[in-house]
């Protein structure tokens, strides 16, 4: 799951067909590793038979003594419960952090957006004066969703609809959680090569879900226009843009033939999703026979 599973979603073509599905994929295998990380540091110091006593067992074999005589089992049930709850500890904490961290960033920049920019009731959007078409959304408890006064001026009707519909997809998909959980896997797994890509990914098939929401009320030549003339726009901490670094990606995407697969595809990967997570819990715990 660590290793193997991110080249084998890497190669496949079928993740920006179903972005959504695809992130809840890449999710559900870091569920399954922290699941198997957790389960395998209960294992290791649970006392069994073939183990000596566990982890205690190990290191007293080794010459490392935990304590006087031989393994205490009360230390190595401490250590069964002590292991795992880090795992879950350290990634309960870490997600905790990086929502709070983009949370305080989004209410600093929402404030300065309230002073400097003027709210339009007709694009239900805060217009900033900036010489560079952008657009971008804070989301949270006060979203906002804020366009440039340049790209209010240089799209078209279509084409500002699209931007807007799309930052909005964001703010109704709370994709900014979504974001964070794949930050907190990455902070405390950080050279995994699932962490590593599947924040990269999860960042990717967002801005595509937000991509999809737009395509559903406007073409794709105003989309993909609008994210190329907003390609250049920075984005601030915390926030979603509709152009940034993955515009070419998407822009091919968009602009390209729109492939589906067959329904019974589609459920195939829901239900090998929903499984996944499930996997460690059958391997640590296999039914006894007999």
């Amino acid at each position: 799951m660590g290793f193997v599973a991110p080249r084998l979603l890497l190669r496949a073509a079928w993740p920006h067909r179903a972005p959504a599905l695809a992130a809840a994929v890449w999710h559900a295998l870091m569920v399954a590793f922290a699941i198997g990380s957790a389960l395998a540091a209960y294992n290791l110091a649970t006392p069994t038979e073939h183990l000596h006593a566990g982890l205690v067992g190990l290191l007293h074999s080794c010459g490392l003594h935990v304590g006087p005589g031989e393994p205490d089992p009360v230390t190595a049930d401490r250590l069964a419960i002590a292991l795992p709850a880090a795992v879950g500890i350290a990634l309960i904490a870490s997600f905790a952090f990086h929502v709070v961290r983009a949370c305080c960033a989004r209410s600093r920049h929402r404030e300065a957006v309230d002073l400097v920019g003027r709210h339009s009731d007709r694009l239900c959007a805060t217009v900033l004066p900036y010489d560079t078409p952008a657009a971008y959304c804070l989301p949270g408890r006060r979203p906002r969703v804020v366009i440039s006064d340049a790209a209010v001026r240089e799209l078209t009707s279509e084409q500002l609809a699209a931007v807007l519909e799309h930052e909005r997809g964001h703010i109704a998909g709370r994709h900014h959680l979504a974001l964070a959980a794949a930050e907190a896997f990455h902070s405390v797994f950080r050279r995994l090569p699932l962490a590593r890509h599947g924040r990269e990914q999860t960042a990717l098939l967002l801005e595509m879900v937000a991509d999809d929401r737009a395509l559903r009320r406007h073409s794709g030549e105003a989309l993909a226009t609008a994210m190329y003339q907003m390609a250049a726009a920075r984005t601030p901490k915390g926030a979603f843009a509709a152009g940034g670094q993955t515009v070419l990606i998407r822009l091919k995407r968009v602009l390209g033939p729109r492939q589906t697969s067959h329904p019974a595809f589609w459920g195939a990967m829901a239900v090998a999703g929903a499984t996944v997570p499930l996997l460690p819990l059958i391997v640590a715990c296999p039914p006894v026979l007999g």
